[in-house]
């Protein structure tokens, strides 16, 4: 279910749109532009994060893993942005079949508990979290070499498992979109450009323009 069928179209929505691509004139950075030009078409609010931009630090310290920690102040503001979200957008290439490591590091240290997730009291870690997010709706968008067949049939498209699966359903988000823009090495100018068309459906069918 989206916000289209979930919300008034005459909310504004406060997007969290986070870009994880070291190169500025990637296609994630051209998709990245266009789905923020139709976010805000559609009259919603975006809190853009471009990680490599930003120098993000992907490594975890030790003393952060602990749930109760004083955080620095650029992960508490990653934090605050994750909580206060009503959507998430997310754009990275496929690479070995995870997100880039500054994203992934970007999970381990925003994506914690009492901000995306909480045990019941007395769970130890052990059993199912609650999710906590204020999100109800998720686009990942992907770039690959790899064809769709092979992607399935020998590697079993594991950005599916790891974003749906083991992180925005735990995080108890209900309403998940993903899609994946190959063959990035060999596509022209015009199929690029009808990408670019899609990416705009995409954004206005989950986050629906205001009246």
């Amino acid at each position: 279910m989206s916000f289209k069928e979930s919300k008034t179209k005459q909310e504004q929505l406060e997007i969290l749109v986070i870009l994880a691509h070291p190169d500025q004139n990637s296609f994630n950075h051209a998709i990245a532009e266009t789905a923020v030009e139709q976010l805000k078409k559609n009259g919603h609010r975006v809190i853009f994060h471009d990680l490599y931009a930003e120098g993000f630090d992907p490594i975890l310290p030790g003393p952060e893993i602990a749930s109760d920690c004083f955080l620095p102040d650029d992960i508490q503001m990653h934090c605050n942005d994750l909580k206060r979200a009503d959507g998430i957008i997310i754009f990275h290439p496929n690479w070995w079949g995870q997100p880039p490591a500054i994203l992934k590091g970007w999970v381990d240290r925003v994506i914690r508990p009492n901000v995306a997730y909480k045990f019941l009291e007395g769970d130890n870690g052990e059993g199912v979290p609650i999710g906590l997010l204020k999100a109800r709706s998720v686009i990942v968008l992907n770039t690959a070499n790899t064809p769709e067949p092979r992607e399935r049939e020998v590697f079993g498209d594991p950005l599916q498992l790891i974003w749906k699966n083991c992180i925005f359903d735990l995080c108890g988000v209900p309403d998940f979109h993903r899609e994946m823009f190959r063959v990035i090495i060999t596509s022209t100018e015009d199929i690029r450009k009808k990408w670019l068309k899609r990416v705009e459906e995409i954004i206005s069918n989950v986050f629906p323009a205001l009246i």
